[in-house]
């Protein structure tokens, strides 16, 4: 069967079990969904629960009272598929319709409350080792994404609802982040509630307004949107990768060299797109960091590295990334081994990390593989790859992407 035939029936298998699960399920850090966990007065512990969680092959959530839900981020990235599906003629304007007017609505009912304008959170609370985030707290890497999709609904429908909810998002990215201002330009905050300088965060906010700037051609849009990458690429280092992020006290930074990388990439190519920027720094910055993303985070067959140098486990969100990323770099410069090299992750995991029910387990490791169906890491990131990569020839395709 041609690798073409190959995918489309993997994202017809992938779509209905979607559809079938109502688009809820668990995600890989839902653990203090649990009352139980939640109560437990130790942050350290908390984080070691919730990571256990994370890499268990076994399920126990049912025993600690933990639901399948709806995950605003994964709610964006369905609707942003479903509007690449309707570009391309996969899906009828009836379907269509119905299935991204229940994505919106809940959405628009689950946005988070109080802030400048529209945005979005985690359904679920999270621990790390820096700080407690409740349910709902608005994320610039969440908020950028269903922004995006609200932008992919523009873009077909031309509805001035939209419109207003995008520049509703800009205004909570403006003015409810912290931003922290450096010579080389500026970087947004994570959440409202702190000033962590995370590279992926921010140029994902940054290609956001960009986005939106080439709807609206706002300047402060524009402005502060070139700040941002201004800063972010400032840090990228000589092998064309970037740091997680950077302590803001010690300026010393977090290596962690995964799926992030990915991000920075696919806004690189919107910021370029979107703004018309011609400088040619931005160019040569997309380039060095594509290379070493192929090269290095890559084997040769299609398997995705975790953090380098660690090889195992292979991940699910890491391999549709690849997907998404390659698939947008081909949009941008038209090389086919970028193309050809997505097909080939594609196939890899389709063959090796798809379920015969539709969905993609979690995690491969060397003689066990986790294959418990996250609704957001898993599915929602594949099915956005995988439409991607389909239609990735196609005149009319946008999208921004991620994971």
């Amino acid at each position: 069967m041609k690798t073409e035939n190959v995918i489309a029936n993997s994202l017809e298998n992938l779509e209905r079990y979607v559809r079938e699960n109502n688009f809820s399920g668990y995600d890989p850090y839902d653990a203090l969904n649990s009352k139980k966990l939640l109560k437990i007065n130790n942050k350290l512990l908390k984080v070691l629960l919730t990571q256990f969680f994370v890499y268990s092959p076994i399920n126990f959530r049912a025993l600690f009272n933990i639901k399948p839900d709806k995950n605003p981020k994964a709610i964006g990235l369905f609707l942003s598929s479903y509007c690449r599906l309707y570009k391309s003629g996969q899906i009828k304007k009836k379907d269509f319709e119905d299935l991204t007017s229940k994505l919106v609505d809940y959405l628009l009912k689950n946005n988070s409350k109080g802030y400048s304008g529209y945005c979005w959170g985690f359904n679920f609370n999270w621990q790390d080792l820096s700080r407690f985030s409740k349910k709902w707290l608005p994320t610039i890497v969440v908020t950028s994404y269903v922004g995006n999709s609200f932008l992919d609904l523009y873009e077909i429908t031309e509805k001035e609802k939209y419109r207003k909810i995008v520049n509703s998002i800009c205004r909570f990215i403006l003015e409810d982040l912290n931003i922290t201002k450096t010579e080389e330009g500026i970087c947004f905050s994570y959440t409202p509630i702190d000033k962590h300088i995370v590279h992926n965060a921010n140029c994902l906010g940054a290609a956001f307004l960009s986005r939106v700037y080439n709807v609206t051609q706002e300047e402060k849009l524009l402005e502060c949107s070139r700040k941002a990458f201004d800063f972010s690429l400032s840090c990228q280092k000589n092998d064309g990768s970037w740091d997680y992020s950077i302590d803001p006290i010690t300026h010393k930074g977090r290596i962690q060299i995964d799926f992030h990388q990915g991000f920075i990439l696919n806004s690189l190519v919107d910021f370029i797109n979107y703004a018309g920027e011609n400088d040619e720094k931005y160019r040569q910055s997309l380039m060095k960091g594509s290379e070493f993303y192929i090269n290095q985070q890559f084997e040769d067959f299609g398997c995705s590295k975790w953090r380098l140098p660690w090889r195992y486990p292979v991940d699910i969100h890491h391999q549709a990334q690849g997907i998404i990323t390659l698939s947008k770099l081909y949009t941008a410069v038209k090389n086919e081994k970028y193309l050809e090299f997505a097909k080939k992750i594609a196939k890899w995991t389709i063959e090796n990390m798809q379920d015969e029910t539709g969905y993609f387990y979690h995690q491969k490791w060397p003689f066990f593989t986790n294959k418990i169906p996250y609704m957001r890491w898993g599915q929602a990131w594949m099915m956005l790859a995988l439409s991607s990569l389909l239609h990735a020839k196609k005149e009319d395709y946008y999208y921004e992407t991620n994971n």
